[in-house]
């Protein structure tokens, strides 16, 4: 499929989704690809059973945030629903208590598609959402559309899954392992977002984005910060420069000595010198060592990081702007925090550049 057939597919998409007024009010939080499963070896979700539901409960619930779960929470593709179900009741309760707020959005994805099939499911499953912001769009889609397959069966698949009851995902499910795949899917969405002039929160991939831009790209241009800081410290800052330059030329050769098949220092940047900050991604709650999640409050969206206890990556220590700890033991790191307003400017600015 050309790019140029995404783009036109992805604009009736959004049509179809439902639209929601933005709330400047209303603390959102969007997680998505929890990979749910059985509660066994294979569940990609049960290492971080207890920080996921601590942070929902703990944090989220209580401090009022609308849940928006973006695709491929209950990993029906490789587990029953029933099975699911039994394994994670505290997690359905917590579900069910944002629900009764009315603070439940719940988007499907390609490893929940089955679900449609599902009789008296008891959440609303909605193909993407709009978030209106005057004359913005915020967009909010799981990703696996950017498949081809699924541009090409996806309706079909549907319909069979709706009235038929059969079970018919589309299995688009390696993306989150392969590289290539993850790329060229990233790359396709952002210039379907970009062509759109939205702003743009995705999953699918599991690898947490921020403005369009890569962990390659973040560090590249935290360096170049620095670097233009510099001339103009004092001698105290310039020491914390010279430490921050030296802890972020050691990330980066992390990641280029790494796995070449990983590549994980490419980015979006495509045919344009100019990278439009139009595309997010939550990233997923499957981590080792924790999990990613978008905020959006105060009309600022944030990346942030859960983590059970302090974290020692020098990374993540030396690059967090606030720290926040949740019962004297669950870190939340922010990691990025831009304003909505601004972000929108430069979509407006750079859109056709």
């Amino acid at each position: 499929m050309k790019d140029s057939d995404f783009i036109e597919y992805f604009e009736k998409f959004i049509a179809e989704c439902p639209e929601e007024t933005f709330d400047p009010q209303q603390k959102y939080v969007v997680l998505g690809d929890l990979h749910a499963g059985n509660g066994g070896s294979r569940d990609d979700m049960a290492r971080n059973r207890e920080i996921v539901q601590t942070l929902l409960d703990r944090w989220y619930l209580k401090k009022d945030y609308m849940l928006i779960l973006n695709g491929d929470v209950e990993d029906v593709n490789k587990f029953r629903y029933e099975a699911v179900r039994r394994a994670w009741p505290r997690l359905f309760e917590l579900f069910f208590a944002f629900e009764k707020k009315g603070l439940l959005r719940k988007i499907i994805g390609n490893h929940d598609f089955p679900l449609l099939g599902i009789r008296d499911y008891p959440f609303d499953l909605l193909p993407g959402l709009v978030l209106r912001r005057n004359e913005d769009r915020l967009f909010i889609f799981h990703g696996h559309q950017a498949s081809d397959r699924y541009v090409k069966y996806g309706k079909l698949s549907e319909l069979l899954i709706r009235f038929l009851l059969k079970p018919l995902p589309i299995h688009n499910t390696g993306v989150s392992r392969d590289s290539r795949r993850r790329f060229l899917t990233e790359r396709r969405v952002y210039q379907a977002v970009r062509s759109s002039g939205i702003l743009g929160i995705c999953g699918h991939t599991h690898r947490p984005m921020f403005e369009s831009l890569s962990k390659f790209d973040n560090i590249r241009f935290s360096v170049e910060s620095h670097l233009k800081e510099y001339g103009k410290a004092d001698s105290k800052r310039k020491k914390k420069i010279e430490d921050d330059i030296q802890m972020l030329q050691k990330e980066m050769k992390n990641l280029s000595a790494a796995d070449l098949k990983r590549r994980k220092t490419q980015s979006l940047y495509g045919d344009s010198p100019f990278l439009v900050p139009c595309l997010f991604n939550a990233g997923c709650t499957t981590g080792r060592h924790g999990i990613t999640a978008l905020e959006i409050e105060n009309d600022s969206i944030l990346l942030v990081y859960w983590t059970d206890g302090p974290n020692n990556r020098p990374y993540i220590t030396g690059e967090a702007l606030q720290v926040d700890v949740l019962d004297d033991r669950w870190h939340r790191y922010v990691l990025h925090r831009e304003k909505i307003e601004h972000l929108f400017t430069r979509i407006r600015l750079l859109g056709g550049a």
